[in-house]
């Protein structure tokens, strides 16, 4: 039967597998979310513990490349489970999938060296991985203006300096890889390369936690001098705006599946409340002001779907996705943060407490709005490309 929030078709040999991942998130994840939210030693084991019940069962590593250990789910396929893995933040993660980006750039673009010293070791969940862009005092979405420069040395290493931050999971990364400047300067659009930085490096340091509304998992970061081997320079010199294309384009789409996930969550929620919730005149949901909360929490899901799975579509066949990706980057974030929002307000006051996933919710629409792009970013680059067309 189709979800009432109207999710695509699923593939017939997908749908035990989605069936399975939705399952171990609700049932396995989600309990443990409150211990996961708040970090630490405790947070740490019990993320170990549910990565391998997840081995056990044969839902590790889905759509990670078989060569290196994962089970290479297309991304038509893995579409429809990435959504239901997305339900929780902490799905991803629990389940092996979220070194995927980290992965592919290394299996594509790393030297021989460094795919054989880091890849495999990544999709096992043996070393954790995070990227660096943006810079305290340079506008995220104007690259050309990275302040951070790396500085080749007559051994043929690299010497990295420069401070990143919104890196998310930095504090426990093994390896970063960082945007730097190695020719030119700020404003050239060419001589930016991407190096990929072992955080145990001398020079390396964690500066800050940077909570967002409150929860943790961004970090501000600074390099200074820091040594990098020849070989960890990720892609041509450069040419790291190629790369980073390559990756945005992939992240973006992935995340935007999870926000759907959520959405659908929050829906869902909201749906139980107005059912279930009784006043002295009858239940929530006979108040037409409710139903109008549930019936543009639907409209929102049902029209984003599709969007985002036109994205998935296009990536899949090889082709370019710009204007696909932009549009559903904004949709996804805009509907997770509007269908969370109906559910608070459905629920009230309790809406707002620790005993329902709203307020994360809630917090995860908000920061995606910015995050990863803000929606005037997407919506220019749109923009100018349709009205390039011919």
């Amino acid at each position: 039967m189709q979800d009432i929030t109207g999710a695509p078709q699923c593939p017939a040999d997908t749908v035990e597998l989605r069936d399975l991942v939705a399952a171990f998130v609700r049932y396995r994840v989600v309990p443990h979310e409150p211990v996961l939210d708040a970090g630490g030693p405790e947070a740490a084991a019990t993320l170990r513990q549910l990565q391998e019940e997840a081995r056990t069962e044969g839902l590790w590593a889905l759509p990670l490349p078989t060569e290196l250990g994962g089970q290479g789910l297309p991304l038509r396929s893995y579409a429809h489970v990435a959504e239901a893995e997305g339900a929780s933040n902490h799905g991803p993660a629990a389940l092996g999938s979220a070194p995927l980006l980290d992965t592919l750039m290394l299996w594509r673009h790393g030297s021989s060296g460094v795919r054989d010293r880091y890849a495999e070791r990544l999709v096992a969940g043996d070393m954790r991985a995070c990227y660096a862009m943006t810079e305290p005092d340079t506008p995220g979405t104007d690259p050309f203006l990275t302040a951070t420069r790396a500085v080749p040395g007559e051994d043929g290493t690299w010497r990295v300096s420069g401070r990143k931050w919104f890196t998310s999971g930095a504090a426990d990364a093994h390896l970063v890889t960082v945007l730097a400047r190695t020719d030119g300067e700020p404003v050239d659009r060419d001589g930016l390369s991407l190096l990929l930085v072992p955080s145990g490096s001398p020079g390396f340091r964690v500066v800050r936690a940077l909570p967002v509304f409150g929860a943790s998992g961004q970090w501000e970061i600074a390099l200074d001098q820091v040594v990098v081997d020849g070989d960890h320079l990720i892609g041509e010199r450069g040419k790291a705006l190629a790369v980073a294309g390559e990756r945005l384009q992939l992240g973006r789409t992935l995340r935007c599946l999870r926000w759907l996930g959520q959405a659908a969550r929050a829906f869902d929620l909201m749906r139980e409340r107005a059912m279930t919730r009784t006043r002295s005149r009858g239940p929530l949901g006979d108040l037409q002001l409710v139903q109008r909360h549930v019936f543009e929490s639907l409209l929102a899901l049902r029209t984003t779907r599709p969007l985002v799975y036109e994205a998935v579509a296009r990536l899949d066949a090889g082709l370019d996705a710009h204007v696909e990706v932009g549009l559903a980057k904004v949709a996804a974030a805009r509907t997770l943060q509007q269908v969370a929002d109906a559910a608070i307000q459905v629920h009230g006051a309790a809406g707002l407490g620790p005993d329902t996933a709203l307020p994360a919710l809630f917090r995860t629409g908000r920061a995606a709005r910015i995050l990863d792009g803000p929606d005037e970013l997407h919506i220019t680059s749109v923009a100018r490309r349709v009205l390039r067309t011919t």
